[in-house]
């Protein structure tokens, strides 16, 4: 039926800052959801290859530290550069099994020197195609030691079903112009990635349901320390920082009211089920419309600049 979306959270734990066994992992998962019948799966925030926990744990802000250094390098080393081809055998699962995916990565861009990294969110729709790439606006606090800010280039929806689908990385959904832009849009699911733990989602998940009167699926990555691989630079001395659990997932769904469907998932790891009818859209969109009937844009508006930013521009 058109008006049921089959979802699956993907709660998973990334094989850390290891690109080919967490893709591996990804993969499987997606196959996993599309033999439930999934017809989107979320994966969390920067989940390939996944979040810079080293920061807080190795003196992070310290000029010229070499422990920083080549942690930074290694992680540029395994983040996605996506026209070199990187996320093709994602995007061939996507068409194989006719799923929608939004998955977080860290994009090495190539429009930016391939040098920088940002936590970005691809949006793959059911036919494999990349529908949109949105870097995330603003990096969060010491993720801006390592992270890049994006644009507003990736701020779009896109159909699935009868649902309009748009999404969020983090603390960038505490941003109310943001949402106000995919709002405009026409959103009715909102996915928000992050990478990891209940506190984040607990609260944010709800606000934005009962504002948008939206679905909103929240998913978080797992993290503990035995996913730091031997291999990682400077090994011991971020374990001997790091306390057993650095994410605790919180995974969770709410609906267009405002009320848990899923109420945030703490430490297990796996695919979480659910399926969604839109029909409950329309009939919360009766006394609340934040864009239609309840909006006033002789009043206020938004002004949004989607333009891919890039240093250099080239006339041949």
């Amino acid at each position: 039926m058109e008006n049921l979306l089959n979802v699956a959270l993907a709660q998973i734990a990334p094989v850390w800052l290891n690109k080919k066994a967490t893709i591996a992992k990804i993969e499987a998962s997606i196959i996993e959801a599309s033999q439930n019948k999934s017809e989107l799966i979320v994966f969390g925030e920067a989940l390939l290859p996944g979040y810079p926990f080293w920061l807080a744990l190795t003196q992070g802000a310290k000029w010229n530290l070499e422990v920083n250094k080549q942690l930074h390098a290694h992680y540029v080393r395994n983040s996605i550069q996506i026209e070199s081809g990187e996320l093709n055998s994602i995007c061939d699962l996507a068409k194989e099994y006719s799923i929608a995916i939004y998955l977080g990565i860290m994009e090495r861009a190539k429009n930016r020197g391939g040098h920088s990294i940002y936590a970005s969110l691809v949006y793959i729709n059911e036919q494999g195609e990349i529908k949109s790439v949105h870097r995330k606006l603003q990096p969060t606090y010491d993720e801006r030691l390592t992270w890049a800010p994006g644009d507003g280039n990736g701020l779009q929806v896109h159909p699935l079903k009868q649902f309009t689908v748009g999404g969020l990385n983090c603390w960038e959904n505490w941003m109310p112009l943001p949402r106000a832009a995919l709002y405009g849009l026409g959103e009715d699911l909102h996915v928000a990635v992050w990478p990891g733990s209940d506190h984040n989602t607990k609260d944010i998940t709800r606000f934005i349901a009962r504002e948008s009167r939206s679905y909103v699926i929240s998913v978080s990555a797992l993290m503990h320390k035995e996913n730091f691989p031997e291999e990682t630079p400077y090994i011991k001395e971020i374990l001997s920082e790091a306390p057993d659990t650095l994410a605790n997932g919180g995974s969770c769904i709410a609906g267009p009211d405002g009320e848990w469907i899923v109420a945030p998932i703490i430490g297990k790891e796996g695919l979480i089920y659910h399926t969604l009818d839109f029909n409950r859209v329309f009939e919360e969109r009766q006394n609340f419309d934040p864009v239609g009937h309840y909006s006033r844009p002789d009043v206020t508006k938004l002004i949004v600049n989607r333009g891919r930013q890039s240093t250099v521009e080239f006339n041949d």
